[in-house]
This record gives C-alpha cells, sequence and structure tokens, in this order.
C-alpha cells in the first residue's frame, strides 16, 4: 500500500508536522528523505530494507557512493542528497560552536566530531583552538595515521595555538575499527600535550575519543585530564 493511502496518522510526513521530528523512528525519517519507494515497497519499506541492509543509521549515512548506490531503488543522486545534508548538519554544528562558550554546553562540539571523524576509515588527530570564551577559532586536522606519542608532536600543538592565538584547546581523535576507549598511548600523549601547553599558558579543555561505531569518550569526564 502506498503511504498517501495510509491515515494521515500514519503517515511520516503528519507526524513530523503534529509531532516533530524527533517523535520519528529513523526508518520514517529516512522515508521522508527518500521520498518515494520502489515496485511494490513504499519508502518507509524501502527505507527499513536500507537500515537493515547497512545496520544501522550511522552506517548507511557514512556507506560508500558504491555501497550505496548498490541498493535497488536508490542511487547516486540520492546518495548525493545524503552527503549534502550530511555536509548542513556539520556546518550548522560548526556555527553553533562559534557562537557558544564550548565548556559550558559542548554537546555542539561532541555531535559535530561524531559527524566528522566517526564514519573516517583512519585515524585522525584533531584540533579545536578556542578563544578566552571558549568559542571556536578554527578547527585543524593536524595528523593521520596511527596515533602514537611520537607521531603527533608538541611543537606543532603549540606552534598551532600561539599562531592563531588561542588560549584554549580541545583535542580529538578517532578509534575508526574500535570502541571509544583511551587507550595508554592516548592517555600518555594528552599528559605530554598538557605539559607544552602549559608553558605558554594554554589549556586542554577535553580530549575526545569517538569510536568507529559512534561512541565517544570525554577525558574530562573521566579524570583524565
Amino acid at each position: 500500500m502506498a503511504i498517501r493511502d495510509w491515515p494521515e496518522s500514519e503517515r511520516p510526513r503528519e507526524r513530523l508536522l503534529q509531532l516533530g521530528a524527533g517523535q520519528l523512528t529513523d526508518g520514517e525519517l529516512l522515508a521522508l528523505f527518500l521520498r518515494v519507494g520502489v515496485r511494490g515497497k513504499s519508502a518507509v519499506e524501502l527505507a527499513r530494507d536500507l537500515l537493515h541492509h547497512f545496520g544501522s543509521l550511522g552506517r548507511l549515512c557514512h556507506a560508500s557512493a558504491e555501497d550505496f548506490a548498490a541498493i535497488p531503488g536508490v542511487g547516486l543522486a540520492k546518495y548525493a542528497q545524503l552527503q549534502a545534508v550530511m555536509e548542513l548538519a556539520r556546518r550548522a554544528l560548526a556555527e553553533e560552536m562559534q557562537e557558544r562558550d564550548l565548556l559550558a554546553s559542548p554537546q555542539a562540539a561532541r555531535d559535530w566530531l561524531r559527524l566528522r571523524l566517526g564514519p573516517m576509515g583512519h585515524e585522525v588527530f584533531m584540533v579545536l583552538l578556542l578563544d578566552a570564551q571558549n568559542q571556536l577559532i578554527k578547527a585543524c586536522e593536524l595528523f593521520r595515521g596511527t596515533l602514537t606519542q611520537t607521531s603527533v608532536f608538541p611543537r606543532d600543538v603549540v606552534k598551532l595555538a600561539l599562531d592563531h592565538g588561542a588560549a584554549n584547546l580541545i583535542l580529538a581523535h578517532n578509534h575508526p575499527s574500535g570502541l571509544a576507549e583511551p587507550s595508554a598511548a592516548d592517555r600518555q600523549l594528552t599528559q605530554t600535550l598538557k605539559m607544552a601547553l602549559g608553558l605558554i599558558d594554554v589549556q586542554i579543555l577535553d580530549h575526545f575519543v569517538i569510536g568507529g561505531r559512534g561512541g565517544i569518550v570525554s577525558f574530562a569526564e573521566r579524570g583524565l585530564l
């Protein structure tokens, strides 16, 4: 049965307008994005099939163009639209970070880092440079590869902070194939950077570790700073 033949109270669009987007399931939201289904399947049924195929909404959103377009009923045009939506979300969160005190309201930073680092298949080390009001100056990708104390040089982080006049920093990196659990190397590196930055009176407010499945751990919350 086509969605237009469903009772109005069950149609995703009408439910969103009445209840708000937060009340819809992943399948319903994805159905609104797809707009139409395929022969024999409504948009909601196609959305559920996509979620089942990829295993989660996050994996679907971060699928490659080839994997996404290989599913019957979707193609490269839909993939391009989905990537545009993801980038809009990242940019909106980046604007929010620039307007807020990230120490007082860190959720925007968490959400942005999940969207930015969560889908990456390689390890990335990022530095969020903050001013004295803890608002974002710039987000810099500093290193790619296996994270060790010898691969991220304290002098590079110190120079970055000085060049941009940062008062505070938030560090972040991802574990593409693992859990968001800080390793011994992560802890050692954080302490080394903390000591180096202390010499120029720049404080590390937090270090976030983002897991391959979207989990995130805060060093500050764990008492590791």
